[in-house]
């Protein structure tokens, strides 16, 4: 099963630290990479893409490392945030070009089924010069997948792309990842990598911050009040019996019902239904307000 391995990688450049002792495992499927501008995702994405060598640590796709090793692309691709293409061609052109570099047995028909995978079909005869910003960004694709890699590494994809373009790329990346191929993109814009994935790799300051389903990592700040809307037949008794337990930490009544932050997840959510129904009160919603990627992400970047 291919997967990408980074054991304490780090890359520096002078003085300057971009990625400092990461380590992480990614298997098929969709992974978001996400933190700000300057966290150091681009540079680890061209490490894993094997364009740059780690500065200390190994990085491996599949066991073999990805640094000096040009059968690595025959498995991967990396559509980069930068537009490195040749703005004279056109779309057909550029993505026959790649195609070609790969020595594909029928390289129009390669190039011609990955631009209609990306919905550029109409526009394949332009010049990418007249393309947009979203366009651009989709022939890069394109030219990514035509190969049929089993390893995809974006940066910043939807970067110029309208609402509708990146709902049809987040379909297309989710239906790859469903062949089992192991999809990562990076973003700094937190409801691209909600909707696209569960599955996250935070990097702040250069460092890997948080691993794993950001749901998950948010239970486990238990440094942080939980916070949960609870609606019920009777909020204000629901509220004064929640007053006082040892999970509680405070309860306010407002008009959507009762705002409730818990010390504990688990305790709180075991003992308010066994609360409510001592009291005869009914549940009808139980919400946790803050287990948003927007949430983990701001917690982590004020720790």
């Amino acid at each position: 099963m291919t997967g990408i391995e980074v054991t304490g990688a780090s890359r520096w450049y002078g003085n300057v630290v971009a990625v400092n002792d990461i380590t992480m495992s990614i298997g098929p499927g969709v992974t978001g990479l996400l933190g700000p501008n300057g966290a150091g995702k681009t540079t680890l994405l061209h490490m894993m893409a094997g364009f740059l060598p780690p500065s200390r640590g190994a990085i491996s796709i599949g066991g073999q490392a990805t640094w000096r090793n040009p059968d690595m692309f025959l498995t991967v691709a990396l559509v980069p945030d930068r537009d490195s293409v040749y703005a004279f061609l056109t779309g057909e052109e550029f993505v026959l070009a790649t195609a070609r570099l790969h020595k594909l047995p029928d390289p129009l028909a390669a190039a011609r089924a990955a631009i209609e995978m990306v919905e550029m079909t109409a526009a394949q005869d332009r010049r990418i010069s007249t393309y947009s910003k979203g366009m651009r960004q989709r022939i890069k694709v394109a030219a990514a997948l035509v190969h049929d890699p089993q390893v995809v590494l974006l940066d910043e994809p939807f970067n110029g792309m309208d609402p509708r373009q990146r709902l049809q790329m987040m379909d297309l990346l989710h239906e790859q990842a469903g062949k089992g191929r192991v999809i990562v993109f990076s973003s700094h814009i937190l409801e691209e990598v909600e909707r696209l994935s569960g599955t996250i790799q935070v990097i702040v300051g250069g460092r890997l911050a948080a691993s794993g389903d950001f749901r998950a990592i948010r239970r486990l700040m238990t440094n942080r009040p939980h916070v949960f809307v609870v609606r019920s037949s009777d909020d204000r008794s629901l509220g004064a019996a929640l007053i006082g337990r040892q999970a509680v930490r405070a309860v306010e009544l407002t008009q959507n019902g009762l705002q409730v932050q818990a010390s504990d997840y688990g305790t709180f959510t075991r003992e308010l239904a066994g609360l409510s129904r001592h009291h005869g009160i009914s549940l009808t919603e139980v919400l946790p307000a803050d287990e948003s990627l927007e949430s983990v992400f701001t917690y982590l970047l004020a720790s």
